[in-house]
């Protein structure tokens, strides 16, 4: 079996090492010989590294590094091109000062390593004299690429001043790229998110954006065809383990995990990262979610809990999904961008595209919703087994008093200015709260007299629940707060029966719980349960 190349982003070392490389290089060829200056979005950890320095290393002039490769066999003739490879995540940027001295730092090692004489104090007009240098050096025109752009931004997205401060120096630097342009063979930039409306790529024009092409779709990450043929031997050397016997499809369920992700809601691919860590350490866990806790989301979702309540088949504009305003982040299409959310579909309304979305797979979905729910309530609590144990026990045994219980505790610790006074709020926190504790719930379900709030399937159980909620005054009396509880409960309990939500579950040898629950506050809960 080849080697996995985990946590390596240097091309001629997995080339020269024996390791596996999903081959990539037909897409690099479309690139070069289509446009000059590129932009891809993708998120961290999917592969935008490595794709960038095999670009530099296509145009190195070493055709036998690629052998066995798509391109090798190409009429592609690998010319040789001075490369200025910037990676940004390596630049201090705690101020828009340290930011300027430590990508005329970064440039320094350049005017080091060719002989030349750095004698700038301006970071920007050391760019362009950098690309002049080389050019005529290599008598070439030179190469740019551009890793993680947007990293001095987002490290201060909370803080719109200081991401302001850092936007206006990356803005000047990347804007000489234009002017450098009879200069320079090709340009490559890519980064998570998307500030297209900070005008931080306003005098690059030129830049063609590939984040959404069709063609690109799969430029990152492992398509699902690409599965068995590149770790086909090592997943089948996994099922012979005795701790995956119990998977009837290996396959699938790596795909249950880390697959899903999708710019057109057609091509999907899987997370490389997870994937290679999961073959790396021989288990199922939130691999590329663990490695980079998504703090200022964390944050943003805190400060504004009301957009989270509607993630589920969010729909946004083209337009929406295409940027971030630093003074206006709206959640959505950051979530998109940084890989929590992905393209379900796609649906066409008054000549405007409408991109449906989702979270990807089992890992966002579990991992996210865990430190929303723990930031949420202010508590680890819904880390721990106990309280997966107690939902576990509730359910198996029908005892749903246990499982009000559970509820009104998990909702009462919610700080109340966290709380947002809508039925959906309550849905998504209770799909939230669910998803976390590992029971796989269908929400939303279409039937042919409406939709059903919630569906958890047991082996012997089927519990068919509803949601209703009443705003209550703070100050309502006791007597208020009941009759708005017997008002909701009825209504719920009326619309099971109504509607026959349960009608296609009666008869197939499991019980039926209809459960309505009634929210008039944040742990102020009141359930009515029948079995069938």
């Amino acid at each position: 079996m080849k080697r996995l190349p985990l946590g390596i982003q240097n091309f001629k070392e997995i080339a020269q090492g024996d390791y596996v490389y999903v081959d990539k290089t037909e897409h690099i060829f479309n690139l070069i010989n289509g446009a000059k200056c590129y932009f891809l979005s993708r998120p961290r950890r999917f592969g935008k590294s490595l794709l960038l320095d095999t670009i530099g290393e296509a145009f190195s002039g070493d055709r036998e590094l690629f052998k066995g490769l798509w391109i090798y066999g190409s009429s592609y003739d690998f010319p040789k091109h001075p490369v200025i490879r910037l990676d940004m995540s390596r630049v201090a940027n705690e101020t828009p000062q340290m930011l300027k001295e430590s990508i005329m730092s970064y440039l320094k090692t350049y005017y080091t390593a060719e002989g030349f004489e750095l004698d700038d104090n301006i970071a920007a007009d050391a760019f362009v004299k950098l690309i002049l240098l080389l050019s005529q050096k290599y008598e070439q025109r030179v190469v740019v690429l551009i890793d993680e752009y947007d990293k001095p931004i987002l490290d201060h997205i909370t803080d719109a001043k200081a991401a302001n401060e850092n936007r206006k120096v990356l803005s000047g630097f990347y804007g000489i790229l234009k002017s450098m342009d009879p200069y320079l063979r090709f340009t490559f930039i890519t980064g998570v998110s998307k500030f297209t409306k900070t005008s931080i790529f306003s005098d690059l024009n030129n830049l063609t954006d590939i984040t959404m092409s069709k063609k690109y779709v799969g430029i990152c990450g492992v398509a699902i065809e690409d599965l068995n043929r590149y770790f086909g031997s090592h997943i089948e050397h996994l099922s012979t383990e005795e701790d995956f016997l119990q998977y009837e499809s290996l396959h699938d369920e790596i795909l249950a995990w880390y697959d899903g992700y999708t710019w057109d809601g057609k091509t999907r691919v899987i997370n490389p990262f997870s994937l290679l860590s999961f073959l790396d350490q021989e288990r199922f866990s939130a691999f590329w979610y663990s490695s980079g806790t998504p703090s200022f989301l964390l944050e943003l979702i805190k400060s504004n809990p009301e957009p989270y309540v509607n993630l589920r088949n969010a729909r946004i504009t083209e337009d929406m999904l295409d940027s971030v305003n630093i003074e206006r982040i709206a959640i959505e299409p950051l979530l998109f961008q940084t890989g929590y959310l992905t393209v379900k579909g796609i649906e066409h309304a008054l000549g405007d595209l409408l991109y449906v979305l989702e979270m990807p797979n089992r890992e966002v979905r579990r991992a996210f919703n865990l430190h929303i729910l723990a930031a949420l309530a202010g508590s680890d609590d819904v880390r721990t087994g106990q309280m997966r144990m107690d939902v576990n026990a509730a359910l198996r045994t029908g005892d749903m008093q246990k499982m009000l219980e559970i509820l009104r505790r998990f909702f009462a610790s919610i700080p109340y200015q966290l709380h947002v006074d809508l039925e959906a709020y309550y849905h998504s926190l209770f799909y939230s709260f669910m998803t976390v504790l590992g029971f796989d719930m269908d929400v939303e379900i279409s039937v042919s007299t409406g939709r059903v709030d919630a569906i958890i399937e047991l082996d012997d159980k089927v519990y068919v629940m509803e949601f209703k909620h009443e705003s209550c005054p703070p100050d309502a009396s006791d007597e208020a707060k009941r009759k708005l509880r017997e008002k909701a409960l009825g209504e719920a309990m009326e619309q099971i029966a109504d509607r026959g939500y349960s009608k296609k579950y009666i008869g197939g040898g499991k019980a039926v719980y209809e459960a309505a629950f009634a929210f008039i506050g944040r742990g102020d809960i009141e359930m009515e349960c029948r079995v069938l």
